[in-house]
């Protein structure tokens, strides 16, 4: 829980399972995030092995997220999590 238990990571990570996706692209996915707050999770999420951080040499720069193999192994958690979410929101 230490891993993936704030509000933000979860949504990142579960936005990832489909693949690398650029900086603003993922930020933009996750409504109500501040771009500090953004920073501060992805951060979090590399120095803890769940996403890997690409820096394509180009200007403007290029930043793509993606999961690395432990992130990976998180799917059927984070899965799990959104379908329970569904349900629970029909109820």
């Amino acid at each position: 829980m230490n891993l993936i238990g704030t509000k933000w990571k979860p949504l990142l990570l579960f936005h990832l399972l489909e693949g690398g996706l650029r900086s603003g692209i993922l930020q933009k996915k996750i409504p109500g995030i501040s771009n500090k707050m953004f920073t501060q999770t992805v951060r979090d999420l590399e120095n803890d092995g769940l996403i890997a951080r690409k820096v394509f040499p180009v200007v403007p720069p290029k930043v793509e997220y993606s999961l690395t193999k432990r992130g990976r192994s998180l799917e059927s958690i984070l899965r799990s999590l959104d379908k329970w979410g569904l349900e629970d929101s029909q109820t």
